[in-house]
């Protein structure tokens, strides 16, 4: 029922003002009143944070396409991903010229349903793929869940190298937590294509006992090793969060090498969960919300 009440406030009933509207749909997917006057849990600070704290630049930030001179303006282009090309619609790739294995993804687009890998081209299924992206290509994230630093991202499909891992496996994602620019928790998302398991780690790299920010997914049997340059990803996130209240850096670590993934400003859109629940409100007491306010005033 909580999905169907939710595919109707966010397709039928996007034209509401954004207070209301976020109420309507934090209700919905959470089964909880949003407290915007006094913000408290992560979910909240985040829906506060999409209301009032923004920033011409954060367009660029969230931009796929765009992020990459951004961030290699700050940390260096040693750590970007190299792009093959961008296209405005799925028809006009030339897939002829492009390697045998590649990544597909849209520059507005979220979360891991709006990337294609292909790691053979004559194994590559071309209609699945467009289906995908373009139904991406039509999605509106900040119309969706206001998440307003999307609304002027152009619409474009961006194709990247391929970072090869060893047996072919899924890159290893290491998304971590920046409160006040400084990195506090790394979310690890291990074989996410196949038994995707999360696990986070404190900047010491001790394993933590709370999975989010979709507590259906489990942690992996095995703990994750500790990456030997863990220190040069931390000061890589500190670089890129500086001056923001919170974001989430991405980054991959490939055999020593980092690279940089994206920037989110709003994970799972401030309506994921954490288990056990209690971290809701311990992650969102990192969240400080006291100059924003001030300046609000």
């Amino acid at each position: 029922m909580n999905h169907i009440s939710s595919y109707i406030i966010r397709n039928y009933l996007s034209w509401l003002p954004d207070k209301t509207y976020l109420r309507l749909l934090f209700l919905i997917e959470t089964g909880k009143i949003l407290h915007l006057a006094n913000p408290r849990t992560f979910q909240e600070k985040i829906q506060w944070l999409k209301l009032f704290n923004k920033h011409n630049e954060y367009t660029q930030m969230v931009d796929k396409v765009s992020a990459k001179k951004y961030v290699s303006n700050i940390i260096g282009e040693e750590y970007i991903i190299p792009t093959i090309g961008v296209w405005e619609n799925f028809n006009d790739i030339q897939f002829k010229k492009l390697p045998n294995q590649f990544v597909l993804k849209t520059a507005h687009g979220g979360g891991s349903c709006s990337v294609i890998v292909c790691r053979d081209k004559k194994a590559f299924d071309y209609n699945h793929a467009k289906c995908i992206l373009e139904k991406s290509l039509k999605s509106d994230i900040y119309r969706s869940y206001r998440e307003w630093p999307y609304k002027n991202v152009p619409r474009r499909i961006l194709v990247e190298e391929l970072l090869i891992t060893e047996n072919n496996k899924d890159l290893t994602d290491y998304k971590f937590f920046c409160f006040s620019g400084e990195p506090l928790f790394c979310q690890v998302i291990r074989d996410r294509h196949s038994h995707e398991t999360i696990d986070f780690y404190d900047m010491e790299w001790n394993h933590q006992e709370f999975v989010g920010l979709n507590p259906s997914v489990k942690n992996g049997m095995t703990p994750v090793p500790k990456p030997q340059n863990l220190e040069k990803m931390i000061h890589i996130c500190r670089q890129l969060s500086k001056n923001t209240t919170f974001i989430r850096v991405d980054l991959y670590n490939l055999k020593g090498k980092i690279y940089f993934g994206e920037l989110t400003f709003f994970p799972a859109s401030g309506l994921g969960t954490f288990s056990p629940s209690t971290w809701n409100l311990k992650l969102g007491n990192m969240i400080n919300l006291s100059d924003l306010k001030t300046k609000k005033r």
